[in-house]
């Protein structure tokens, strides 16, 4: 089984909801290992929107990355997300961030996912449960690519701890 990063964001709703009901999904067809805490954050891109919540998960599955990038659209669909614009608001946002060591680039999926290291709403949750975890392409931790990165949008670490359900 591989050892999968992935984002989550919703900026519309109950975002926090939008959040674990998405992991309480992923949990269908894979095991999650480490849950981040939650994290309320600016726009980036299109910011004439609401702050998102974001956290990320580190999962094990058996499926394959373009199996795995299927069922994270399926759970999008199912949660009411409609892509209308690029960077837009969303009820939910799944992206794959890491995929153990494989590097993809096709018509389909990019792993790791273009952005990681220029977003501080990615790197911070990640940051939290696999700050040792190595970027396949650029050859940094996370640790060392939070350090570098130079968005200065607000990330804020909500009080509250982010938890699902046992399996």
């Amino acid at each position: 089984m591989d050892n999968v990063l992935i984002s989550l964001g919703s900026n519309m709703g109950d975002r926090i909801g939008n959040c674990r009901h998405a992991i309480e999904e992923i949990t269908e067809f894979s095991e999650i290992v480490k849950v981040s805490s939650i994290y309320e954050t600016e726009a980036v891109g299109n910011e004439d929107q609401p702050d998102f919540i974001n956290c990320a998960v580190k999962i094990k599955t058996e499926l394959s990355p373009h199996d795995l990038l299927e069922h994270l659209n399926s759970i999008e669909l199912s949660l009411g997300r409609v892509r209308t614009e690029k960077w837009g608001p969303r009820k939910i946002d799944l992206d794959i961030i890491f995929y153990g060591w494989q590097v993809i680039n096709d018509d389909v999926l990019v792993i790791p996912h273009p952005r990681t290291h220029l977003r501080r709403f990615v790197l911070e949750p990640i940051c939290e449960i696999a700050p040792d975890c190595i970027h396949p392409v650029l050859n940094l931790s996370i640790d060392d690519l939070l350090q570098e990165c130079v968005d200065d949008k607000q990330v804020v670490k909500l009080d509250n701890e982010f938890t699902i359900l046992q399996q």
